[in-house]
């Protein structure tokens, strides 16, 4: 955390010179103020009194300007860092997707990138500055105490120690477990909120909202008690640090009262020594929240940092090769590839190989599970083979850069995600400068330009999360828009009609059909039907692959290729045929 406050260095050291300046003009008015008017006690001549009226006037004007300006300076930085940590968050989050992220959960990848990070951004302001004003003003307060005795400056010194470092020291013992369970409880309840609200349809029908609204409310109920630990606390430690500076201002006045006597100094020095060191401990009133904040947000900054210091399971090259539709022709090839997601024993692909030249297509199938939707990922590097290599355009894929290998790979996954926004958003994601004829000549590609027609806003019609508001058909024909939208040279599609009943998908695979032409094409599908139009299909069961060749051969062979298509075909028929 320190490290990001490097490039605002500036700004700390103004935002903290303020912060002195502020206090330094609180303790400037109580001085004076306590040396006019044990002054003006005595009756001297006006003129005696001039400065010290002339110094009330400034002390008690500027402690407002100071501490407007500081509180300016202080949000700036604070917003500044703030803006900071979102952007850092999200270009260490990026390339950890999803090879390092799948087994969080969203809500929780929520609350780290927004509350986790939003408590963070009171850094500066709850646990730097207060202990480096904190510093500069008992240095300052003891040396202007030690010119009228260095016992006074000493005894204040001790006192000051004690309230700004062994009461922030107990109340941070106090209170760091609980900083820890508010981190966490405040992240859990945010993962059950955000639960609930994608999941309201789901516990709706199976009658368990009340269940799920009984475990939120406990979340609520515990976090609010946890809240009140924490205020008990605070309270407990701004109660000692006032204890500590009455206590210091009757030791100061006992010690003083010799040296009155004494003649070492005056009496009127006897109150602007008492007031002085009671205004000092302002500074000190703000260090036991510091301490007790403390662990909370390092709690915070832990779940934060979690993520920014992870490793991505991708890296990539130091020289990379350049790579798009103009230079590199669209060919593929794996040889020997085999991989096992992380915590699998059994490998997802194993000895996997295919060669795909330009305008060529293959399909690779085989029952659930065999590992067909594995090679879609590794083409796209979201994980690297553990063994074997594939290679575009004569290379393999580590030597380009992850932008360009995914701008000249398009593929069309099994599960839409579609923002929440309008359809127009929405085919912006492939390519944020298309013009409005571009955006309209995917769409009627795509056979989606009639159903765009009859939305009630048309190009701006909200589609709700996920696109909710559309049908299963007309959610995958923007997808496949937003696909021709990017006009990629190597597509790959993924069980393009994964979920949709025969004559929605017929008339999916028939408005892909003509644009295929030209491509090299990866079909990925466990439908087998009309795969004639296929130059080869690999068959695949549990990662290696069984069976390769045309439809015609592999029907002539009495394997599971045949078997698949005839346990198909006749629970499908026609209806479940592809056409491409």
């Amino acid at each position: 955390m320190i490290r990001l406050l490097r490039p605002f260095g500036g700004k700390v050291a103004a935002a903290t010179v303020l912060g002195v300046a502020t206090v330094a003009c609180g303790i400037g008015l109580m001085g004076t103020a306590a040396f006019l008017i044990t002054t003006a006690a005595l009756q001297p001549s006006i003129a005696d009194l001039q400065v010290a009226i002339v110094g009330v006037r400034f002390f008690g004007l500027f402690r407002g300007v100071f501490r407007y300006f500081e509180r300016l300076a202080a949000h700036h930085l604070t917003l500044d860092l703030l803006t900071r940590l979102r952007i850092w968050f999200w270009e260490a989050l990026e390339p950890l997707a999803p090879a390092r992220t799948f087994e969080l959960k969203s809500a929780d990848l929520l609350a780290r990138a927004v509350s986790d990070v939003e408590s963070l951004q009171e850094f500066y302001v709850r646990v730097l500055a207060a202990p480096l004003i904190a510093v500069v003003i008992a240095a300052g307060t003891s040396v202007f105490l030690g010119t009228f005795s260095p016992r006074l400056g000493l005894a204040f010194a001790a006192s000051y120690a004690i309230a700004a470092v062994a009461v922030p020291v107990g109340v941070g013992r106090l209170g760091r477990p609980i900083g820890g369970r508010l981190s966490a409880l405040r992240a859990n309840l945010g993962a059950t909120a955000v639960d609930g609200v994608q999941g309201m349809a789901e516990l709706l029908v199976f009658n368990n909202a009340q269940t799920h609204s009984r475990r939120f409310g406990e979340l609520s109920r515990t976090l609010a008690r946890e809240r009140e630990r924490a205020a008990r606390v605070e309270a407990l430690g701004s109660a000692a640090v006032t204890l500590l500076t009455h206590a210091t201002v009757w030791c100061l006045l006992v010690l003083a009262i010799p040296l009155v006597r004494g003649g070492v100094i005056d009496g009127v020095s006897l109150a602007v020594v008492c007031l002085v060191a009671m205004a000092a401990f302002e500074a000190a009133h703000a260090l036991p929240a510091v301490a007790q904040h403390l662990e909370e947000q390092a709690s915070a900054a832990r779940r934060v940092f979690s993520i920014l210091d992870a490793r991505p399971s991708v890296r990539e090259s130091g020289t990379p090769q350049p790579l798009s539709a103009t230079i590199c022709r669209p060919e593929l090839e794996a040889e020997g590839v085999e991989f096992a997601y992380p915590g699998s024993r059994r490998p997802a692909l194993s000895g996997f190989s295919l060669q795909l030249r330009v305008g060529r297509r293959i399909a690779i199938v085989g029952p659930s599970g065999a590992g067909k939707s594995t090679f879609a990922h590794l083409l796209l590097r979201f994980w690297d083979p553990t063994i074997g290599v594939i290679r575009v355009a004569g290379l393999p894929l580590p030597d380009y850069r992850l932008d360009d290998l995914r701008a000249f790979v398009g593929v069309l996954e099994q599960r839409t995600d579609l923002f929440t926004g309008t359809v127009r958003d929405n085919l912006l994601v492939a390519r944020a400068n298309a013009s409005e004829r571009e955006l309209e000549e995917a769409a009627r590609r795509a056979d989606l330009w009639t159903t765009i027609r009859d939305l009630p806003a048309g190009w701006d019609t909200w589609i709700g999360e996920q696109g909710l508001l559309l049908s299963g058909g007309q959610r995958r024909r923007l997808a496949i828009a937003r696909l021709l939208l990017r006009d990629p040279p190597l597509v790959v599609l993924d069980e393009p009609t994964a979920g949709l009943d025969g004559v929605t998908s017929r008339r999916i695979m028939r408005s892909l059909r003509p644009h295929m032409p030209g491509r090299s094409t990866v079909l990925i599908s466990h439908r087998l039907m009309n795969m004639d139009v296929m130059d080869e299909i690999l068959v695949l069961d549990r990662g290696h692959v069984v069976e390769r060749g045309t439809h015609e051969t592999l029907l002539a062979r009495d394997g599971l290729y045949r078997q698949l298509y005839e346990a198909q075909h006749l629970e499908l028929g026609e209806d479940g045929s592809h056409e491409l």
